[in-house]
């Protein structure tokens, strides 16, 4: 018990050490090439801090743990969307690029609404599942969107931010990006196997192992990017990498999950993607409310709020062992 809490540890030392030299690399890397911190937040910083999510759904997928892949994936996209873009808006109110309101927020949603018509049949089978068709698809819809990304950069429509940074050379900014990516990594790794150790010893179940313990400990890449690009004033990677993260993991590590076996969706799921959708949903129309184009610190509070009040519920009905209320 003591030794795996010293992982646990270890691994949460690796991500916060990865989260500052990620940012401090792609940052600058940004700023050198003249591209916007909103491009680099949704390609390099997003697929970095997605990377965790993509191990272990990957071999949970060759094990056929599905509940472990459902939970991960959707607990991850929550946590993200309520608790990461919550802790990050309660430091510092992100100003959103328009090109965020008007088409990388539509993108998050389209995805997931996709995700529940794959998995609640209403394509290719009578049985709810994400299957390798679906899989392709989604793989399909990845390319889409890295198209979409390289013709932003290509037209250069986002200003770049006035932030202001020290000149590095390009062996110290791409020293700091594998650096932190590696940082990331291991350290998500480490709380990760850790942590679903201690809970299996406690008795959980898979679902909440899924949507708890991994979904938190995969997503903490993603809190500590964003919150130290918050507490730098960087809006834009912290805004690109969560809405870019929870666009990867839907159509890259769901599809990568479901090509290596097909994954059997259960109806209890459908909560956590009616909430993922809402959230998504509001993010959106907060956009309009208040000052426009930015999430104020009083709409991050009621993102943060919510989930955890819902985490509360998810583990009072763990632990009491009553029907889930499903929507």
């Amino acid at each position: 018990m003591i030794i795996l809490s010293l992982l646990i540890i270890a691994g949460f030392t690796a991500l916060i050490f990865g989260a500052n030299w990620l940012v401090d690399g792609a940052s600058a890397l940004a700023k050198k090439y003249n591209v916007s911190d909103l491009i680099i937040g949704l390609t390099i910083v997003s697929f970095g801090t997605s990377a965790p999510e993509l191990v272990v759904n990957s071999i949970a997928s060759y094990n056929g743990y599905d509940d472990i892949i459902l939970g991960n994936i959707l607990g991850s996209n929550n946590f993200n969307l309520f608790i990461t873009l919550g802790i990050a808006g309660l430091i510092y109110p992100m100003r959103v690029q328009s090109s965020t309101v008007w088409k990388e927020i539509p993108i998050s949603f389209g995805a997931a609404l996709l995700f529940f018509m794959m998995a609640n049949n209403f394509f290719f089978t009578d049985n709810s599942a994400v299957l390798r068709i679906d899989g392709i698809i989604l793989l399909l819809c990845f390319v889409g969107f890295l198209y979409y990304i390289f013709k932003q950069m290509k037209a250069g429509e986002e200003p770049v931010e006035k932030v202001t940074y020290h000149h590095k050379s390009n062996f110290k900014i791409w020293s700091f990006i594998f650096l932190g990516l590696a940082g990331l990594i291991i350290g998500g790794q480490l709380v990760v196997d850790n942590g679903v150790k201690l809970a299996t010893l406690l008795g959980v179940s898979e679902k909440i192992i899924g949507l708890t313990i991994i979904a938190i400990g995969t997503s903490l890449p993603e809190l500590l990017t964003s919150v130290v690009a918050a507490i730098k004033k960087n809006s834009g990677i912290a805004m690109g990498n969560i809405i870019g993260s929870n666009i990867f993991n839907i159509l890259l590590i769901l599809s990568v999950s479901s090509l290596i076996a097909p994954i059997e969706f259960k109806s209890y799921f459908n909560t956590d993607l009616f909430i993922l959708l809402g959230g998504t949903l509001f993010l959106f129309l907060a956009m309009f409310v208040g000052r426009k184009n930015r999430l104020d610190r009083w709409q991050a509070a009621f993102l943060l709020i919510f989930y955890i009040l819902y985490t509360g519920y998810l583990i009072w009905l763990e632990t009491s062992h009553q029907t889930p209320i499903l929507l």
